[in-house]
């Protein structure tokens, strides 16, 4: 019973730390005015809604947000897919110092990194161009998108494959048919968190971008400091619930170890 009790005291805890957030900023969002140390809004409304979806700016950084983070994916997917499946099916030579070179891009601060490349951006005139601000949100999700595939083809038997030829299919068609549906759920995944990773990415859009180009993250420190916090907060709710809706679609692959297992070297 005190096991149950304890039990029931860390999971109110910890839904208390998850969700008392964006409760919060919840209230905000809709809030006429909520001042400590008072328990509840003065009132309800939809103005301050209004007030980002009418600013040309905020409806350009919204915008900015989702063509960077499909545009940003979807290329790192198409050039990671080989890499992914070479480092999960086969072995060569450096495999595990390249593993751990694609991952220490990820380790160290990325403002360093980011400036440090900067020579290169001026050279060929990718500052504050839509190629510049998308390369910097790649650079984030190669590790997500090359270590957890690997794990995932890594994982496919390979008398399935070895059927597969035996049957007369070829390697593409075997790849297609075999190779990438059983591998699919954790490229899904890797997919999922490579998008998350641009979507949230303020640093290399602000140091690249700005200020010809902002997206949602950069915004909100601009609306953090010069408009009411009723503002941020619909700004911080409409960066977050994508995040938690996309990450509750794939839970089950991430809690059955499908992340986890994209960070095993093996």
């Amino acid at each position: 019973m005190p096991k149950k009790i304890a039990s029931g005291f860390a999971a109110l805890a910890l839904l208390l730390f998850v969700a008392g957030p964006i409760v919060w900023l919840a209230f905000h969002a809709f809030a006429t005015e909520w001042r400590v140390p008072n328990l509840l809004p003065a009132g309800l409304t939809f103005e301050w809604w209004g007030k980002v979806f009418g600013t040309p700016k905020f409806v350009t950084s919204i915008l900015n947000s989702l063509m960077f983070a499909v545009l940003s994916t979807t290329l790192t997917a198409l050039i990671c897919m080989p890499a992914a499946y070479a480092f999960g099916r086969m072995q060569f030579p450096g495999r595990t110092v390249m593993l751990l070179g694609l991952f220490a891009t990820n380790a160290f601060p990325k403002m360093g990194l980011f400036v440090s490349i900067a020579a290169l951006y001026y050279a060929f005139n990718l500052m504050e161009t839509i190629p510049g601000v998308t390369i910097a949100h790649m650079l984030g999700q190669v590790v997500f998108l090359t270590w957890i595939p690997a794990a995932s083809f890594a994982a496919v038997p390979r008398r399935l494959e070895d059927a597969a030829r035996d049957s007369g299919a070829g390697w593409l068609r075997t790849f297609v048919s075999v190779t990438l549906p059983l591998a699919a759920p954790g490229y899904f995944v890797a997919l999922i968190m490579a998008f998350l990773a641009s979507w949230d990415e303020a640093q290399a859009t602000y140091l690249v971008g700005a200020p010809s180009y902002s997206t949602m993250p950069t915004e909100l420190y601009t609306l953090v400091l010069n408009s009411p916090e009723q503002v941020a907060a619909v700004f911080s709710i409409m960066l977050t619930v994508p995040s938690v809706v996309l990450l509750l679609l794939v839970r089950k692959h991430i809690m059955g170890g499908a992340l986890a297992e994209g960070f095993q070297i093996r």
